[in-house]
């Protein structure tokens, strides 16, 4: 049995994997207002946002070590048990929050939660590098990128309509329940790397390893990986180039954390919505996420089809990315109405995922396959570290319920993501060792 186009069910899975990330992660921020009235119902307003902050930054902290952890976690096991890994131990963190009873049993979980979800990341990077010859690589990291989106689609107002009929604790075991049914179809149809799977074609084959400028031959793919540059935790941290990535992916990605924490919340404070109306507005910022990813990958693809090189393809969608969310998050200062709110957020979103689908394509770029998951896994720990610490300023910057301090930082860390990009890697193009 062959399968046509085998790597695209394979990046399709790992959206849908995607998707249930989102949801599983969501369902804590959308509850919120439920949660809070039955375990913390003496706090005031500032020290349940506290709380709520206090238990993001666990779950980010564990989230951030959790990716350098998978990052050599998918490097020794590979992806196809390195994901049942990952998405079979956060659907029970998952679930074990219906049995919360405070802040440090919801910490606990969210820790557990956090670690385990962080597996995504450099599980599809390696993924990626290892099912798509390098021009497809955007595409394919953009239509995994927009599950995390339709995953903030469908989660807000899934979870508001949940809790019509459950109560949150039930809603916390049917979202979990979730990444169990996706293991079945991952088990079943990635039974192995495209070079030696039973159900791939030929032609797909020779397409995806000649565009990874790797022979067929047996002798000469070895010797084709051995030049491929892999190098060692110590020299890879000693290039500028690594930490061009490293220090990119940490300051875009807390501009996205800021919002998918946030936003339930933001809608409830400054608009004063209960979870019903959070479900009605809060998916909106998403849709531009979705069309984002999707217009970031098609964009890369489209210039390198047209003769472009990786360097300049990538740095422009990059630097494009961040362009479209600087004025938008500078306009987030004094929104208007919530339908304006959310119109603003979501080409927020469509530039942060513009930029960070090829912020992500990086360590494939520049790294040969069995080094890929370290670099990735250390950039997406640098960017939850500066997740955790945007995170951990909301509260202080929003005490007054002006949230433009945390719209300015934003707008900073955008410039300085491709700033990182252009200064410390000058071309990007596939490393060789420093003689």
């Amino acid at each position: 049995m062959k399968f046509q186009g085998l790597r695209w069910w394979v990046i399709l899975l790992i959206a849908i994997a995607t998707i249930i990330n989102y949801i599983d992660r969501q369902a804590l921020s959308v509850l919120w207002p439920d949660i809070v009235e039955d375990l913390f119902p003496d706090e005031s307003a500032l020290e349940r946002k506290q709380i709520y902050a206090n238990i993001s930054v666990v779950f980010v902290f564990a989230y951030a070590f959790g990716q350098a952890i998978f990052g050599k976690i998918f490097d020794w096991v590979g992806t196809r048990v390195g994901f049942v890994l990952s998405i079979g131990v956060w659907s029970l963190a998952t679930i074990a929050h219906a049995f919360a009873q405070g802040v440090m049993s919801l910490s606990i979980f969210r820790a557990i939660l956090g670690v385990a979800e962080a597996g995504n990341w450099p599980g599809a990077a390696k993924s990626n590098a290892e099912w798509f010859p390098t021009k497809e690589r955007a595409l394919a990291q953009g239509i995994f990128n927009s599950g995390a989106a339709i995953g903030g689609i469908i989660a807000i107002p899934l979870i508001a309509y949940l809790t019509v009929y459950f109560s949150w604790q039930m809603v916390f075991v049917v979202v979990g329940s979730l990444g169990f049914i996706w293991l079945l179809p991952w088990l079943i149809l990635v039974k192995a790397p495209p070079g030696s799977h039973p159900w791939i074609t030929e032609e797909e084959k020779q397409y995806i390893l000649t565009g990874q400028k790797v022979t067929t031959d047996d002798a000469a793919q070895d010797t084709a990986e051995q030049d491929e540059y892999c190098p060692d935790l110590r020299e890879l941290l000693s290039r500028k180039e690594s930490w061009g990535v490293i220090i990119a992916s940490a300051a875009i990605d807390p501009i996205w954390w800021l919002f998918v924490f946030w936003i339930p919340i933001y809608l409830n404070e400054v608009y004063a919505m209960d979870v019903q109306a959070i479900g009605i507005y809060g998916w909106v910022p998403y849709v531009g996420a979705m069309f984002g990813a999707w217009f970031g990958g098609i964009l890369a693809q489209n210039r390198l089809k047209a003769g472009w090189d990786t360097d300049k393809t990538r740095k422009l969608t990059i630097t494009l990315g961040c362009l479209i969310m600087l004025p938008a998050l500078l306009a987030m200062a004094n929104p208007g109405e919530p339908e304006i709110a959310v119109l603003i957020m979501a080409v927020i979103l469509f530039g942060f995922q513009t930029a960070i689908g090829n912020v992500q394509t990086l360590p494939s770029d520049l790294l040969g396959k069995k080094a890929v998951g370290t670099l990735a896994g250390f950039a997406g720990m640098a960017a939850k570290l500066g997740a955790v610490g945007l995170t951990s300023l909301v509260p202080i910057l929003t005490a007054d319920g002006n949230y433009t301090s945390a719209f300015v930082i934003g707008a900073s860390l955008a410039i300085t993501a491709a700033a990182a990009v252009w200064l410390l890697i000058p071309k990007i193009t596939p490393l060789s060792k420093v003689k």
